[in-house]
């Protein structure tokens, strides 16, 4: 394969395949153009990464249709009236994935209604983002709530998202819960079986961690898991995420070439430089991280050996 460094700009060849019709495969080259700043500081300026890239880049091509697709998800539509959270229209167009918030830790109809829009024009599947209700505490602060108290805040959050979704002919994609109802339900069971009551619902997806609560409950009761992998997140040594209520500027490059060795290698880095055991099927990078964008870009350049 051509050294992604000389396409001049990034430019990189995917070979895709889609159905013909008559249940055959054949391969459709497409161009993706990736920012040309991204590439320089990802190719030019760590050959680490130009090198695993290129030699991923080389297996995924071996292996054709069987290669695993990793789609790149933001949490996102949290802005609340006049106050701003993220740049969602400059997100989008580099995303697969939005999780919309859906008015407990924010957003409102408004907000709502317009990530759906965006999402929608730039082909962005949608899914629903509910949280606890704590619009104060952006909802990264624990609360004690029942089975039903769980199955409840999440119907009638992602109801009301699902009506947006019906006035602009959009499907639900999935359900991935917020900040502290996304822990609880790591290490609760009974907040776990709460979110599976409601995506019973609904009739879609979940999002969760690999070695927790979400993989082993979600998956006892028949629920498709989708395992995330964070690209702006810190783990500790056992593979727990470090849960903060505000998010840190994070290294474009060092996160994306953590992205690309939870894919290639299935480890996940630790904060003290530790790896822990992963599985990666789609990576979220969160909308109120300061510098966002920058990290989407990185990662999406990254990961385009399985995109």
């Amino acid at each position: 394969m051509t050294d992604l460094s000389a396409l001049g700009g990034g430019d990189e060849i995917i070979e895709l395949f889609q159905g013909d019709g008559h249940g055959a495969l054949r391969p459709r080259t497409i161009i993706c153009f990736f920012d040309i700043t991204i590439n320089k500081l990802l190719f030019h300026k760590c050959p680490r990464m130009r090198k695993k890239c290129c030699n991923a880049a080389k297996t995924a091509a071996s292996r054709g249709n069987n290669a695993m697709a990793v789609t790149l998800n933001c949490d996102m539509g949290e802005s609340f009236g006049l106050y701003k959270v993220g740049d969602d229209v400059g997100m989008m167009p580099i995303i697969d994935v939005a999780n919309v918030a859906c008015g407990f830790h924010a957003s409102d109809p408004d907000h709502m209604h317009a990530a759906v829009r965006g999402a929608k024009a730039n082909g962005v599947k949608i899914g629903a983002h509910p949280g606890l209700p704590d619009i104060q505490g952006f909802g990264r602060r624990e609360m004690r709530m029942t089975r039903d108290e769980v199955r409840n805040a999440i119907i009638y959050q992602v109801g009301a998202l699902a009506g947006f979704l019906k006035a602009e002919g959009v499907e639900l994609h999935h359900i991935k819960p917020h900040g502290s109802l996304y822990f609880m339900a790591m290490q609760q069971e009974a907040i776990a079986h709460g979110v599976c009551d409601a995506a019973e619902v609904f009739g879609v997806p979940l999002f969760g961690m690999t070695g927790t609560l979400h993989e082993k409950i979600y998956q006892q009761r028949g629920i498709p898991f989708v395992a995330e992998f964070y690209a702006d997140l810190d783990y500790d040594a056992s593979g727990k995420l470090i849960l903060t209520r505000v998010h840190d500027a994070k290294d474009p490059t060092e996160m994306a070439e953590r992205c690309v060795r939870a894919i290639s290698e299935g480890e996940g880095t630790a904060q003290d430089g530790s790896f822990f055991p992963v599985r990666c099927e789609t990576i979220c990078v969160h909308s109120d991280t300061p510098n966002a964008i920058e990290i989407a870009r990185a990662v999406r350049a990254a990961i385009a050996p399985w995109h």
